[in-house]
């Protein structure tokens, strides 16, 4: 019998993409999913077409609450899958069978308590930013910040269960905490394609709130260290994993136009971790040109390659499906 997947998108005043959301999760050809949406009380515009679909949900609301933690944690213990995921309401699944392939990865895989996938970044418009495109991660790269695309992940509710759900008094790293919490405690399994996409916009926390993720990040390393599920490989690998905070660090305040700050950080990781800045050269590079003003040059000229080399490049979802178009 084929497992039941869970689904969950939170919502809070997103009507300008919901839709686009939830038509990527009604489009999977996977047969047996189950979808909630758990919205905060939206004013938007949300609720009425969140109910357009209610016929095609398992399970709706619409209610104020604690934040998008707590909104996702509710939608989980709604759930009845064997596996879940969630999908914020301004992100998509950029294929029909996602789902599909994310069940046979752990069929595949029965020891993973998690899997994940490549994906890309789009404007508020569509258009294409960039491909993430992933190695395999274990416990030591997660602590040095290596991130993952979000909606390409998808957990087993047992191992789900075990890491506590998200931490929901965090706000900006609630997402990287659980999977550090699930890759002490079970393998990570990396698939080779692209299933997700993660929509960039002014509004977005990466965007609105990227000089405060650094911050976070090191916090949460020391609170870390107390906890012996994490201590033993944070001793072993210091050095590297604070190098990759600083690089993290680095890259959210080039986000956030602060590019002397992340200067500095790129310096404090080479002088605990030379290779692992050499790995992320440009990131260095577009910080020096930001001191100089041509930071946003610098950006445009690789947004011009990138956009040259991978036409069409403005993702469309419709009666078609998930898409590209020039138009």
């Amino acid at each position: 019998m084929l497992p039941l997947v869970s689904i969950i998108t939170p919502s809070f005043n997103q009507a300008h993409y919901l839709e686009q959301t939830i038509q990527t999760v009604l489009l999977q050809d996977y047969p047996n999913i189950e979808y909630l949406i758990v919205d905060g009380g939206s004013t938007d515009g949300s609720l009425e077409i969140i109910q357009r679909y209610a016929d095609q949900l398992t399970w709706w609301v619409s209610e104020p609450d604690h934040g998008q933690g707590d909104a996702i944690n509710k939608g989980f213990t709604h759930s009845h899958g064997e596996l879940v995921a969630w999908v914020n309401s301004d992100d998509l699944y950029y294929r029909r069978d996602t789902v599909s392939l994310a069940v046979c990865a752990f069929r595949e895989h029965p020891e993973a308590g998690m899997v994940y996938a490549n994906g890309l970044k789009i404007t508020a418009k569509g258009l294409l930013i960039n491909w993430f495109k992933y190695p395999q991660y274990d416990l030591k790269d997660l602590l040095a910040f290596k991130v993952l695309l979000q909606p390409a992940s998808f957990m087993r509710k047992a191992a789900l269960e075990e890491a506590g759900f998200l931490p929901v008094e965090s706000n900006l790293l609630l997402d990287h905490e659980l999977w550090l919490q699930i890759a002490a405690r079970h393998p990570l399994v990396h698939v080779d394609g692209f299933w997700a996409v993660e929509r960039s916009h002014e509004t977005a926390k990466t965007i609105s709130l990227a000089a405060q993720f650094g911050s976070d990040a090191f916090v949460l390393l020391d609170n870390l260290k107390k906890d012996p599920l994490f201590d033993p490989t944070i001793t072993r690998y210091h050095d590297e994993i604070l190098a990759g905070i600083h690089i993290f660090h680095a890259r959210r305040l080039i986000d956030a136009k602060q590019p002397g700050e992340a200067l500095r950080n790129f310096w404090q990781a080479a002088q605990l971790h030379l290779s692992s800045v050499r790995r992320v050269w440009f990131k260095v590079l577009q910080a020096l040109a930001g001191m100089v003003g041509l930071g946003n040059f610098t950006l445009f000229a690789l947004n011009q390659y990138r956009h040259i080399r991978n036409r069409p490049q403005r993702l469309v979802v419709d009666a078609m499906g998930i898409h590209w178009s020039d138009s």
